[in-house]
């Protein structure tokens, strides 16, 4: 144990040295000239090493906030060096004040509706565990799913139903099934991993979505392309998306797990422990406490109805559907922060009156329920934040879109291929930037200045974009929904990270072999059959390597 922390601290003042070394070279070139300022490291591939920082510094000291601040300082550091040197207050300012600063991301308006939007949530699932609603659907669902694959299966479900958004997906699947997968003995760590996988993956293929809406959005309207059919057209060219959901389905019903995950499963049914390791951000949090006996399944099922329904009410009402708009584009207008707010606030609301008449809560025990919630969001609110002001650093002070866009740019000669082009360099992008919106956000307007309208590949090429986006967004530990399935499963954020990516690397595999293959053709029922098959090929040569270490273990 020993040995590995000398490791880690020695991992970290390597870092530490070769930031006081960039540093140096900084201060000595400063000539005492004076310039507009601009970061030396702008719109080079230099940007995206902070987030690379940060990231393997997560996997390695299985430590997250640490692990943030670093990146943001090793980013910051690059921001404040420029052709006149190194400004110590340009560091301060990179840190806080800046574009890409925590200050500045805190008070954005978008970013404080996502975290009142997490608050709302999690004080209304701790008012449903208070009334005993969430103990009562416990109760039920152990009568009705009587096995680990059923409830399996029962996730995946809900998460394919909840399909409006993905934040509001992690949050309320995680509230809803991690009692039942808890009594079944699944591990907080598959949990996370089904969450997460019903998350993005869904919504990407979605029409009426959060998701659809951005990338409608992001279709530049001298293109000549209708944004919402083209999404329409996308989805069956999604591989990473509709793969995924394939695996997570022959996961569950073959019992198969494999890397970190196997043990942490193994670890669930064989001792009782659904964490394996010792950190805990929520705490041992098995299970639910019957607040109230006589609570029952129409207090957690009312409630989450409600919720689901306000949330499609207020991002249609905040995309205009009240002003002439069609719902489609109401969906394709919808402002996801304040409508997400708006229909979490009315879901309050009605709770509340419902516990009131039901009286089975007290006015004061509803009150009491507000720091609570409260205070079960704050890691992921914590993270989220420190993931926000890296992305932005990473983006706004060291132009890492810059840098993106002009190597796309150059990538157009090789049209047949762009598309497994894109979504390899997809993966990365949205791994180092922790934002697929962002990702896809850069290349969708590139992309469609390649292809002519009529050319069946410019489909496949924004699909290959969308599914990398999705792909790199799902391995990263600075992904903003990586952090909400994590919370939403009370998992530990590394420990989720660590189990989910060799399942999202093993998709992808799948699908680079798919879109190599539409590099000759575009007909989607070769691209999409030659790509499922290629990916149970590839879970059966892993089941078969498993069998084997485990034999050989066992003689």
């Amino acid at each position: 144990m020993q040995k590995l922390r000398k490791k880690k601290l020695l991992l970290i003042a390597l870092l530490l040295v070769l930031a006081c070394a960039l540093l140096t070279v900084g201060v000595l070139a400063d000539d005492g000239k004076e310039a507009v300022y601009q970061s030396s490291f702008y719109g080079t591939a230099w940007s995206l090493l902070p987030p690379l920082v940060a990231i393997i510094l997560a996997l390695i000291t299985k430590e997250v906030y640490s692990s943030l601040l670093v990146g943001i300082a090793v980013g910051s550091a690059f921001y404040a060096i420029s052709s006149a040197g190194f400004s110590l207050e340009t560091f301060f300012v990179g840190i806080f004040f800046s574009d890409g600063g925590i200050i500045t991301n805190l008070s954005d308006s978008w970013n404080i509706g996502i975290m009142a939007f997490l608050v709302v949530l999690g004080i209304i699932v701790a008012l449903m565990n208070k009334a005993g609603g969430a103990a009562a659907f416990g109760r039920w669902a152990g009568t009705h799913i009587k096995t680990r694959v059923g409830v399996q299966i029962c996730t995946v479900i809900l998460g394919v139903l909840i399909f409006v958004d993905d934040y509001f997906n992690c949050l309320t699947v995680g509230s809803v099934m991690r009692p039942i997968t808890d009594h079944h003995n699944v591990s907080r760590a598959k949990l996370a991993y089904l969450i997460d996988a019903t998350a993005a993956p869904v919504c990407i293929i979605a029409p009426i979505s959060s998701w659809a809406a951005a990338v409608t959005s992001y279709v530049p309207e001298e293109s000549g392309v209708n944004g919402f059919l083209m999404f329409l057209r996308t989805i069956p060219y999604n591989l990473y998306a509709i793969l995924t959901i394939l695996m997570m389905l022959y996961l569950a019903i073959s019992k198969f797990d494999f890397g970190p995950m196997a043990q942490h499963e193994r670890n669930a049914i064989l001792n009782d422990d659904l964490y394996t390791t010792a950190t805990r951000p929520y705490g041992d949090d098995r299970g639910v406490e019957d607040y109230n006996a006589e609570g029952c399944l129409w207090d957690m099922v009312l409630p989450v109805i409600v919720l689901i329904a306000s949330c499609i009410f207020g991002l249609i009402y905040t995309g205009g559907i009240f002003s002439g708009e069609t719902f489609v584009n109401s969906f394709a207008n919808a402002d996801a922060s304040m409508g997400l707010v708006l229909g979490s606030a009315i879901a309050l609301i009605f709770t509340f009156v419902y516990y009131m008449l039901r009286r089975n809560m007290t006015f004061k025990d509803f009150m009491g329920c507000f720091p609570e919630g409260f205070r079960a969001m704050v890691p992921a609110m914590l993270i989220l934040t420190l993931a926000w002001s890296l992305g932005s650093t990473t983006k706004y002070n060291l132009g890492s879109t810059d840098f993106v866009s002009n190597l796309l740019a150059n990538a157009g000669t090789l049209k047949n291929f762009l598309p497994l082009i894109l979504f390899v360099l997809a993966c990365f992008i949205a791994f180092s930037t922790g934002t697929s919106w962002g990702t896809f956000g850069i290349m969708i307007p590139i992309v469609c200045g390649i292809y002519d309208v009529s050319d069946q590949m410019l489909i496949v090429a924004i699909a290959a974009a969308m599914g990398g986006a999705v792909m790199g967004d799902h391995c990263s530990p600075i992904s903003d929904t990586t952090i909400m399935a994590s919370a939403g499963a009370h998992c530990d954020h590394v420990n989720h990270v660590s189990t989910q990516l060799p399942y999202a690397v093993t998709t992808a595999v799948a699908c680079v072999g798919g879109y190599l293959i539409a590099a000759f053709t575009t007909n989607v029922w070769i691209i999409l059959p030659s790509s499922i098959v290629l990916l149970f090929i590839v879970l059966f040569v892993i089941r078969t390597v498993e069998r084997r270490k485990s034999a050989d273990k066992q003689g």
